[in-house]
Formats: C-alpha cells, structure tokens, sequence
C-alpha cells in the first residue's frame, strides 16, 4: 500500500509539474522575469554561445525540488515529500527532453519523432515563440496541448472560431 501511495505522490508531482509550469511561464518568465527568459524568445546564432540566460530558470525549478528532498529525508514523518521532489525531477526531465533536446534541437540525440501528438507539442510550441515580445504569446505549457494544434495551421482559425461560436 505504501508503495502505492509514493507511486500516486510522484505521478501527481509530475502532472502537477505541467501546470506549475504553465503558470511560472505565463506569469513569470513572461512577466518581472522576462529579462531572463527574452533571449529564449530571439533567434540563435553559434557565436552567442551555448548557453541563454533562460537557462537559470533550470535553478529556479531544481529549488523546490532538492527542497523537497532535503526535508523529505531528514525531517521525521514527512518522509512522503521526497516523491514530491522526485516528481519534480522527473518532469525536469521530461522538460529538458521534450524542450531542450526534442523541441529546439540543443542536443542531436533524437529527432525522429513523429506522433500526432509530437507534432502537436512542436506546433504549439512554434506557435509560441512566433511572439518574440513579453506580451500576446499564447501556448505556454509543454505537455498539455491545445486540440487546435492537432491539425492543420490552416485549420487553426476554424477551430477557435467553432469553439467561440459553441
């Protein structure tokens, strides 16, 4: 039973990892923190190194995550916020997989995915970083994506219209 219940701990960190997420995006990074994350939204070139500012945001989110684990393993009776932390890990994972390696190519390690729902992830997320400005982005998660980004680009318009309509 007690397997079970770290099992479900973790499995709802992660998940609500993707809404935590959503929310420092939308909130944060494209908020007071857009200094940070602006050179994230720019074209890049190989003479500007490696590295983006954007990347501190790694830190910001690994906190609470060894937070979690520190207290977790060392405070008696809140042993279950370790699994906090490891779901916060392993969405940091699935982030860095799905953003960093997948979504904007920083890595070469896999690129032949092909899904409706790959597709979706790289369309909503192309669709995000159209907006190289702080305001008027849309699509700031990363695991939950929008229907409309299942289709077409063309198909889009027509399916935001139909949901206003409705």
């Amino acid at each position: 039973m007690t397997v079970l219940i770290y099992t479900a701990i973790t499995i709802g960190a992660v998940a609500g990892m993707e809404f935590a997420a959503w929310a420092a995006h939308k909130y944060l990074m494209h908020g007071w923190l857009w200094g940070w994350h602006k050179d994230h939204h720019k074209p890049h070139h190989e003479e500007d190194g490696f590295f983006e500012k954007n990347d501190l945001f790694f830190l910001v989110f690994a906190i609470p995550s060894a937070t979690c684990y520190i207290v977790g393993l060392n405070v008696s009776g809140w042993f279950w916020l370790t699994f906090v932390g490891i779901g916060i890990s392993i969405y940091g994972l699935i982030y860095f997989l799905i953003h960093d390696v997948y979504i904007h190519r920083r890595f070469k390690w896999f690129k032949h995915l092909d899904s409706k729902y790959s597709r979706a992830i790289l369309r909503a997320h192309g669709h995000h970083h159209v907006v190289t400005q702080k305001e008027g982005c849309e699509s700031f998660g990363l695991l939950a994506v929008d229907d409309k980004y299942y289709g077409k680009r063309s198909e889009w318009d027509k399916k935001v219209n139909d949901r206003v309509k409705a």
